[in-house]
């Protein structure tokens, strides 16, 4: 108290004695610098293996159950500008909206008694049309799926229920919902602005209003045809089945429009897009295009030291203990060497996303507002830490024998098997997930921290923020404040300690790079 008085006073004394300064703008005040500001280094996509048409991957099996994969090599890239989501869309009509012989409740009827399942799934490269039956009803299955692929009913009726049902997941859920997902899509969009993976697969609010029925017919045409087809069996595989499947594809055109040739990936760094939303709590998406893929001499020892850091809906990572379990901020912190899309509700990710680039990320969520600036800079922490320390080893081989042990689940079902056969196609990666136990049995920790270290930079992520109050949170980006925390009971000396220091690690974001949006705007064109 008496040195601040002193301070008061000797500056009243300065004021009679000196001229009065002009008035000077406010800065920020805070001991963590600002950034420059780096120009993006594009990262080139790398294409896929050339297929030919009607490729037939195979998968013999004793169990009584037919498996029929149908993988496109066509997907979002192939959405005509101005008519995003038109390939999303068309696989809906197809599936759902009926066919030559059946109404769109009529193939539901038709379905149910050969307990048959008829389902697809579009990416950015990848259109797969799915089908699963008992052999002893696969006559009648293949009437059906060869009709749902060749004699599509193109109901105008079918069609505005599934724009409107296309138009409800952007407005709705995803905008109000679901903010790890809003994230994950803002991400993409800020990691491929100006590149056809931009958009959202499921469409944009003006390309899905601006499609019609004759966007539709063309496109099929275009993307599902014989020469973009790679055809995948499993279960009792015999001549008949085989014979009946090509015998139908070939039907299909033999060649359609030109494949998209993608240009490489912009590669920011250092960008910053927070999202406005009215939401209790705030998530957190990270992450960096990069080069390395499957394949690659480092993709295994980076998906392991990735994995150790956070695995999807596990808890021996390093940030779930570190940051929900030491600290209690939030429900889910996970880490992805590649492009992650949940299956449903398991823990793990969808076979048939491969892509010609690929990206990192790590994401946090949901957490309350006012811890959201520290856990993300403890989750910057702990990568970091990983890329300068090699993991322990006890720790280490407990992370890599969960791993070994769970790529046994990856495979569980004739339609992952297949999806996994498809994509090591493309790839150019025969028995990858052999390889992968494999490569997991050998490697070290030294070795996973020597290939983090040369393939993730912590300087190029890109940052995306799901938040309610997104004016002060972007104010807060740029000020670069630290950020204390608190909590409501006692915590251990240690992790106050280490506090301190997570509480003003230095987000590679410069000042000029944050902005916000409205949750309205995202994927409104």
């Amino acid at each position: 108290m008496k040195r601040a008085l002193l301070v008061v006073l000797f500056a009243v004394a300065a004021c009679k004695s000196a001229p009065k300064p002009k008035p000077q703008p406010a800065e920020p005040v805070s001991n963590i610098p600002d950034p420059a500001v780096k120009a993006p280094e594009p990262v080139p996509a790398r294409p896929f293996a050339a297929t030919t048409p009607l490729q037939l991957v195979k998968l013999p099996t004793q169990r009584p159950v037919v498996s029929i994969r149908l993988a496109f090599r066509a997907g979002s890239v192939d959405d005509p500008v101005g008519k995003e989501g038109l390939t999303a869309l068309t696989l809906r009509l197809l599936l759902e909206g009926g066919t030559k012989s059946y109404s769109s409740s009529q193939l539901l009827d038709a379905l149910y008694p050969l307990a048959g399942d008829l389902d697809g799934s579009v990416d950015k490269e990848l259109t797969v049309l799915s089908g699963r039956v008992h052999k002893d009803k696969l006559d009648a299955f293949l009437k059906i799926f060869s009709e749902v692929l060749l004699e599509p009913r193109f109901d105008e009726k079918e069609l505005d229920r599934l724009k409107t049902q296309a138009l409800n997941v952007i407005k709705n859920r995803l905008r109000s919902e679901n903010d790890e997902a809003l994230g994950k899509v803002v991400l993409d969009s800020l990691l491929y602005d100006g590149h056809p993976y931009r958009h959202f697969v499921g469409g944009t609010v003006a390309g899905l209003t601006a499609i019609t029925m004759d966007d539709v017919k063309a496109h099929v045409k275009n993307v599902f045809t014989q020469d973009r087809l790679i055809i995948g069996l499993a279960g009792p595989v015999d001549a008949k089945l085989e014979k009946a499947i090509v015998a139908a594809c070939k039907k299909l055109p033999e060649k359609g429009a030109a494949a998209v040739v993608l240009p490489a990936a912009p590669g920011p760094h250092g960008q910053a897009l927070v999202v406005k939303k009215e939401t209790a709590s705030t998530a957190v998406s990270f992450g960096l295009t990069y080069p390395l893929r499957r394949g690659d001499p480092d993709y295994f020892a980076v998906a392991l030291g990735l994995s150790y850091l956070g695995e999807h809906r596990q808890s021996h990572g390093v940030l779930f203990n570190e940051l929900r379990e030491k600290r209690g901020l939030n429900y889910g912190d996970y880490a992805y060497a590649e492009h992650f899309e949940q299956e449903g509700w398991s823990s793990i990710s969808r076979v048939s996303i491969p892509r010609s680039t690929q990206e990192m990320s790590i994401w946090i969520r949901p957490v309350e507002p006012q811890n959201a600036m520290f856990a993300t800079r403890g989750a910057v922490f702990f990568l970091k830490q990983l890329l300068a320390e090699a993991p322990p080893a006890e720790k280490f081989d407990s992370s890599r024998g969960f791993l070994i042990g769970y790529t046994r689940i990856w495979e569980q079902t004739d339609q992952r098997k297949l999806g996994f056969m498809i994509d090591d196609l493309l790839y150019g990666t025969p028995g990858f997930l052999d390889a992968y136990r494999a490569a997991l049995a050998k490697l070290t920790p030294a070795e996973v921290q020597a290939a983090l270290a040369k393939n993730v930079k912590p300087e190029d992520l890109n940052f995306v923020f799901v938040t309610k109050d997104g004016e002060g949170f972007a104010k807060a980006l740029q000020q670069r404040m630290p950020s204390p925390i608190s909590y409501p009971s006692p915590k251990p000396a240690a992790v106050t300690d280490q506090d301190r220091v997570l509480s003003e690690v230095p987000l590679p974001i410069p000042s000029s790079q944050v902005k916000m949006i409205d949750a309205s705007e995202v994927m409104a064109k």
